[in-house]
């Protein structure tokens, strides 16, 4: 049977073995996220359900938007070094990492700061909502380090750690959102709630990556100089500032959605697009450890020019993850009224029906293809990403200008499935091509004469 020999794959199953570490906690905490979205949206209504959504998503992009994705970047690195022996230097570039994300951190909650007030007038609808801005901001500090954490914490296989903080982080938060339901609480006890839960995971993985560190290169790691990296400075630069370019970008293609909607829109429309992205969580659900369990498994098949191996990972990959969404988006399509009603109790939040049935087709080509900027990265093609990104974040404005203010968060909903379909395509050809070009290259070499092939 097919299925039995994706699993028997062993790149395959190792991928699904680690990325299940994080299913398992994704499932609990996906699950438990849906009780805290579903308590939240009762406690606070529509509107103010859109408000919380602007809040955090305000905090999560300004954070990224200064972020150099230093994940990538240790995972990629940090992975070449380790395969190639060189201890030392894969100190030194998590540490450097470690270090520039620290920098872009302090950056990020200055900008936080700054920019509150202008988001609570022209996002929030509400002045007074200043201080909601500034205060869930906080976790931008709190997260110093996390993403060089995971990264590391990725490289080295740490998923169940991982997984186990997930899941702390997300009990913590809906026991403080029951709290809040029980006693009739407001926007800023669960605002309190979603903070205190992002602090204890970010702490965690960061404290988790720093005995990891210790392990793997001795308590003296820390010490380990950067000058080690000056050949590789301007690589590492690039490759740094690439994924940068590619994350700002991503900001404006997805990850800004309630945004726009609440800028162009209102906060009641903001909630019912935050309550059809919370229902379309239930398809991303097990795909969306994937990327991360999949992308260290990428950078070695690239640094040991397995490209059998490679193609074989992403064509089970694909098979498995567009199986299972096409499955559950099809559900969500007959039964996503009855399942709003069931879950939120209030008729006033089936508008976000349509948008979701919009979403569910996009969803299904991203996670599909769910590896196509992982294994662009491990190519070593950030370049390539960042200008995929330019494009569809350029047709992405035009459509959200033209769309957003005649129809609303449905317009948000048919850019997002538009932006998902453009650069899902342009990765993937791309990628399908380099792996065939450098599998050519290398059968070609090996074909040549001992003598020949020296030369």
């Amino acid at each position: 049977m097919l299925l039995t020999q994706i699993i028997n794959n062993p790149l395959t199953r190792r991928v699904l073995k680690n990325s299940g570490y994080l299913f398992s906690a994704t499932g609990i905490t996906a699950f438990v996220s849906m009780l805290q979205s579903i308590l939240a949206g009762r406690l606070l209504g529509v509107a103010g359900f859109g408000v919380l959504g602007v809040i955090t998503m305000f905090a999560s992009v300004i954070n990224k938007f200064a972020s150099f994705r230093m994940g990538e970047l240790v995972i990629k690195y940090v992975g070449h070094y380790t395969e190639s022996g060189d201890r030392e230097r894969a100190a030194a570039v998590f540490k450097a990492a470690a270090l520039v994300e620290m920098l872009a951190s302090l950056i990020a909650f200055g900008l936080v700061w700054l920019l509150a007030p202008l988001g609570a007038l022209y996002l929030a609808k509400d002045s007074g909502a200043t201080g909601w801005f500034v205060i869930y901001g906080l976790i931008v500090l709190a997260n110093l380090i996390s993403e060089s954490s995971t990264g590391l914490l990725q490289f080295f296989d740490r998923y169940r750690r991982m997984a186990v903080l997930n899941v702390i982080q997300s009990l913590f938060t809906l026991a403080v959102i029951v709290l809040a339901y029980m006693s009739g609480g407001g926007i800023l006890q669960v605002l309190l709630a979603y903070l205190g839960g992002k602090v204890i995971g970010a702490l965690g993985l960061t404290v988790a990556a720093l005995i990891e560190a210790g392990h793997r290169w001795g308590s003296d790691w820390w010490r380990a100089s950067l000058r080690l990296l000056r050949p590789q400075a301007k690589e590492l630069a690039r490759f740094a500032v690439n994924t940068n370019l590619s994350a700002s970008l991503s900001l404006i293609n997805k990850d800004s959605e309630l945004l726009w909607v609440s800028f162009f829109r209102n906060p009641l429309e903001t909630g019912y697009y935050k309550t059809a992205l919370a229902i379309v969580n239930l398809v991303q659900l097990p795909v969306s450890p994937l990327p991360q369990a999949t992308y260290p498994e990428l950078s070695r098949q690239v640094a040991r020019k397995d490209w059998a191996g490679m193609r074989s990972l992403l064509r089970n990959g694909s098979l498995l993850a567009g199986g299972f969404t096409l499955i559950v988006s099809l559900g969500l399509a007959l039964l996503g009224q009855p399942l709003i009603l069931l879950l939120y109790k209030k008729t006033e939040f089936l508008p976000a029906y349509p948008a979701l049935l919009i979403m569910l087709v996009g969803f299904l080509v991203a996670n599909t293809f769910y590896w196509a900027r992982p294994a662009l990265l491990a190519l070593g093609l950030p370049g390539y990403a960042t200008r995929v990104n330019v494009l569809v974040t350029i047709i992405k404005i035009a459509g959200v200008l033209v769309l957003l203010p005649r129809i609303g968060y449905l317009g948000s909903a048919i850019m997002l499935t538009v932006s998902y379909l453009l650069g899902i395509s342009l990765s993937v050809l791309r990628s399908r091509s380099e792996i065939k070009r450098r599998s050519a290259a290398g059968a070609e070499l090996h074909k040549q004469p001992a003598g020949e092939a020296e030369a």
